[in-house]
């Protein structure tokens, strides 16, 4: 099993309503708060990405102030809602102190758990493939509402694998859980990303929570996980 989590495991109000607002208000206090040496880590991976920045209109980067320029392009970014790899690791590294403070639990949809449970008892490995960070997927599920629920999940992909609308990226993940593409089931509310995956090879399903979708192209659909073999 390989599952999305926007609108797969976790509500997308969690994500949009929660989750980007504390990154977002707490994105200048924790560039703030960092050491010398990982600050300058930090805002020199956002300084690569920003130079090779295809949008135009992107914020001038200022040599003389990268933290400014960085906490700036970061805004930008989230504007966006860019699929960025450097934001997607400094919102996991924001969100990690949220979490393990106790401020933040991760949201799940009321069947995950025990879909998680019922296929670890059969034997079936569960993996994640989200754009948000490793770290972020981590949290989200270590820190649930339902608990620990890392304990069901085997392995985990975000964007450094690849884009989440290219066979490759699908390709790849089954290629690193060992197993040949058609023995890996594919969940997402995202007909875009199905089409990826069914395009390497992989078993596919529409996951449908509140709207129904313009289209399923051509995707089984459900409603609750459970309802999955």
């Amino acid at each position: 099993m390989l599952l999305d989590i926007e609108g797969t495991t976790t509500p997308i109000s969690f994500v949009y309503e929660v989750l980007f607002p504390l990154a977002r208000r707490a994105l200048g206090s924790y560039l703030g708060a960092l050491p010398g040496a990982e600050l300058e880590v930090a805002t020199d991976e956002v300084r690569r990405e920003r130079a090779a920045e295809p949008e135009p209109g992107a914020p001038d980067w200022r040599p003389g102030d990268p933290r400014a320029s960085a906490e700036t392009y970061l805004l930008w970014l989230m504007d966006r809602d860019r699929k960025s790899t450097v934001l997607k690791t400094v919102q996991g590294r924001i969100w990690e102190r949220a979490f393990r403070s106790g401020e933040l639990r991760g949201a799940v949809y009321a069947d995950v758990a025990p879909a998680l449970e019922r296929w670890n008892r059969e034997g079936r490995r569960v993996a994640i493939f989200s754009s948000g960070s490793v770290l972020a997927q981590r949290l989200l599920f270590g820190h649930s509402v339902e608990g620990d629920l890392t304990r069901f999940l085997s392995a985990y992909f975000d964007t450094t694998t690849g884009p989440k609308r290219e066979a490759a990226s699908y390709a790849g993940i089954a290629a690193a859980l060992g197993e040949p593409p058609e023995a890996v089931l594919f969940v997402s509310d995202v007909v875009a990303e199905l089409d990826a995956a069914r395009s390497a090879g992989l078993g596919t399903a529409l996951c449908v929570r509140d709207e129904a979708p313009a289209g399923t192209g051509g995707h089984r659909v459900v409603h609750d996980l459970t309802a999955l073999p």
